[in-house]
């Protein structure tokens, strides 16, 4: 009896040993299609972030160009071999896991090869999960208030060009032109956010909030369906949400092709490095004469400044009175009153249309419209900026030169918003869209924007928490699932879509 109940049960398994060896093989096969579609997908993540370094042109010898070729026309085949493998999976269903299990498996082991090459072309990617570009005033409000709200070390990258952390820009044309040394504004005095009353955020500030300074880093390339961004070294970034606040960049003569517009000692004010070369040309050319260009604010500053520092100055605008956009002629009357009485000469209604150098190449004088020729030592423009908004065309709506956005500087593309003289956003005062070129604006937008995203973060997160309690509800999930799942919310390893 017991002979007979082993055969029968011997036979039973060698009957159904292929059926369960088939079963297995369906199963590995699904487990593997399903991370060879993973894989793939990083896979492309990783081609695009290729392709993008190498347009940007900036790699500068640091990727070996006929490799990577080779690595993406590699990329090329091998999808094209999985588009194969998954129309013969739909042509033959079920046994297709006998015809095709072998080479899915293999696929597997080959993608995970092309993608550890894939991350040696590109180094260390960088990743945050908030990324602010430029380093202006605009970029040190938002880390303050990114602290105010909460923030966890790590999780904030400031990235810009210049290479001191964020200060009170106003002050260059101010405090830093003041000719008495002891008293002359210097960093680390107006670091922000001292403009506002409020405390000085030194480089030891970041470093102790865990906010990580990439200083003297320029961004060249950025593709935000990617989040990346690649800098001029070829460095990658990769973030969650981006804050633009890479400001604006002054209007230069020679973009007129105004002639001699290139000769030396002929400024622009904008950077600190700005402030410190007409600085040093002040000292060289003591009790000299200035000519300045423009009657905005940096105008009115500068050459109010330049007869402190005891030059003769000769302020020339075409513009009917100082400031046209702000002051009426009355208000205007006054302070032009007021410069003429400190020995200012004031030109109006008139441009300059080209500039006299001598052997070394060095501005001796200001041609204007009306005929005149002004003698200078010195020449300061300042008329006008154009917000730095190059980086995101075609990729953001746009609107009066700037990056559109609404009420909450929020852009079109979801999680990336603009602050600063980028942003054009919607003023309920005057039923339109305008773009401001104002500190102020640049400080409060730049808070604005913080309290914006990290409300949305609360929001999203409560959406989630209600999700998780109806598929607990519904038993969907475990409860230990909806706790791990709300920890790697909570860490940033994933975001709602």
């Amino acid at each position: 009896m017991a002979s007979s109940f082993n055969l029968v049960i011997g036979s039973a398994k060698f009957i159904f040993a292929p059926i369960e060896r088939c079963l297995n093989c369906k199963r590995n096969f699904d487990e593997n299609m399903k991370i060879l579609q993973k894989l793939l997908k990083e896979l492309n993540t990783v081609k695009e972030v290729i392709e993008l370094r190498l347009s940007a042109e900036i790699h500068g010898g640091t990727m070996q160009t006929e490799e990577v070729k080779n690595w993406l026309d590699d990329v090329q085949r091998i999808k094209t071999e999985i588009e194969i493998i998954e129309h013969k999976t739909k042509e033959k269903k079920f046994l297709s896991r006998a015809f095709l299990g072998k080479t899915v498996e293999e696929k597997v082991f080959e993608l995970k090869a092309f993608l550890r090459k894939g991350k040696a072309f590109l180094g260390m990617v960088k990743s945050f999960k908030y990324i602010i570009v430029g380093g202006g005033v605009a970029a040190g409000y938002a880390a303050r208030e990114f602290d105010r709200q909460g923030l966890k070390p790590g999780q904030l990258a400031i990235i810009s060009k210049e290479s001191v952390a964020p200060y009170e820009r106003p002050t260059l044309s101010k405090g830093y032109l003041n000719p008495n040394p002891k008293a002359a504004a210097r960093l680390p005095e107006f670091h922000v956010c001292v403009g506002s009353g409020g405390d000085r955020l030194l480089p030891d500030w970041y470093k102790e909030k865990g906010i990580q300074l990439i200083l003297g880093t320029e961004i060249v390339k950025v593709n935000l369906a990617l989040k990346t961004l690649v800098s001029a070294a070829g460095e990658i970034f990769k973030f969650q949400t981006l804050i633009i606040a890479t400001g604006s960049t002054v209007i230069r003569l020679t973009d007129f092709k105004v002639e001699g517009a290139d000769a030396k000692n002929i400024f622009y004010l904008r950077e600190l490095e700005d402030a410190d070369k007409l600085v040093e040309s002040i000292k060289m050319k003591k009790h000299g004469k200035a000519v300045i260009i423009g009657g905005g604010y940096i105008g009115l500053e500068v050459a109010a400044a330049m007869r402190i520092n005891d030059f003769d100055v000769t302020m020339v605008y075409p513009d009917p009175w100082c400031m046209p956009r702000l002051f009426t002629p009355t208000i205007a009357a006054f302070y032009e009153s007021y410069y003429e009485n400190k020995g200012i000469k004031i030109i109006k209604g008139t441009v300059s249309v080209g500039f006299n150098a001598n052997a070394n190449g060095e501005v001796k004088g200001v041609k204007l419209k009306d005929g005149r020729v002004l003698e200078a030592d010195i020449v300061v423009v300042g008329v006008g900026a154009r917000p730095l908004t190059a980086l995101f065309k075609g990729q953001l709506e746009e609107d009066r030169g700037g990056i559109k956005t609404d009420g909450f500087f929020k852009t079109s593309m979801p999680g990336v918003y603009a602050v600063g003289d980028v942003a054009s956003f919607p003023i309920k005062l005057y039923n339109e869209t305008r773009r401001v070129e104002h500190v102020d604006h640049a400080r409060k937008s730049a808070e604005h924007a913080v309290k914006a995203i990290k409300a949305n973060e609360t929001v999203l997160w409560r959406q989630c928490w209600r999700k998780f309690v109806f598929q607990r509800q519904q038993s969907i999930i475990t409860e230990a699932e909806i706790w791990v799942l709300l920890d790697q919310r909570r860490k940033g390893c994933w975001s709602f879509p």
